[in-house]
């Protein structure tokens, strides 16, 4: 079996209603990058970074995952699969995949303050009560914190993603600017004999190799064409 490993990033839960960080309109004209998404920014106010991201949760609960989703998950029906997302909620797990590998954290998980990375304090914020307030402690006794990796904090799965873009027969890129580093920097793992698609209504132009088949639509459009695509040659 083929194996095939999907990047996605923001554009791919556009179509659930997330709101994006870096489009016209997205959360950073509303809230300085370095305010909600730096460890300094934590450091300084964590009441308000942890109202910040309570204010995500509650707007991820009320977002379902979109046709793209629904349509990277039943690539496992033919494809070994691996989704590297550099979104932090979970709407590839509602979709159905199973092997997914977030590089910037996970919205709807918590952990320690002093070690965000201690598997032993990470633990997942149930629906009913997808909040954490000042005083809410980890097993280790700090203060909870979102399960997020922020800007200045190392990115522990990175590996691991590395890992499976060496081993892609099929990249595919959903979503994102390829901007973001070191997510955007897959791409030169990837062996040179694997096909590699991008997926993205406005591709960046930074995004000129040859080799990349460009499908100029949304998640979800793109999706469908890729879907007919992969499986014409199965």
């Amino acid at each position: 079996m083929k194996k095939l490993v999907f990047l996605t990033g923001a554009g791919m839960s556009a179509e659930s209603g997330i709101s994006t960080f870096r489009d016209a309109g997205g959360l950073w004209e509303k809230y300085p990058v370095q305010q909600v998404a730096s460890i300094e920014g934590y450091y300084r106010d964590p009441e308000l970074v942890i109202t910040f991201y309570n204010q995500r949760r509650k707007q991820l609960l009320e977002c379902l995952p979109n046709e793209g989703h629904r349509i990277v998950a039943e690539m496992e029906k033919w494809f070994d699969t691996t989704v590297v997302t550099q979104n932090i909620d979970n709407l590839h797990e509602k979709a159905g995949s199973s092997h997914v590998i977030h590089l910037h954290g996970e919205l709807m998980k918590a952990t320690s303050s002093r070690n965000p990375n201690d598997s032993r304090c990470i633990t997942t914020l149930p629906e009913e009560r997808p909040f954490i307030k000042i005083g809410d402690k980890a097993a280790d006794g700090s203060q909870l914190r979102p399960f997020i990796v922020w800007f200045g904090e190392s990115v522990p799965m990175m590996e691991p993603a590395i890992e499976k873009a060496m081993e892609a027969d099929i990249f595919v890129v959903i979503g994102t600017s390829l901007n973001v580093y070191p997510a955007a920097g897959l791409l030169n793992y990837v062996r040179p004999t694997a096909k590699l698609y991008l997926i993205d209504p406005k591709p960046a132009s930074a995004v000129s190799a040859s080799n990349i088949h460009i499908i100029k639509k949304g998640a979800g459009e793109g999706m469908k064409e890729l879907r007919q695509l992969l499986t014409e040659e199965i």
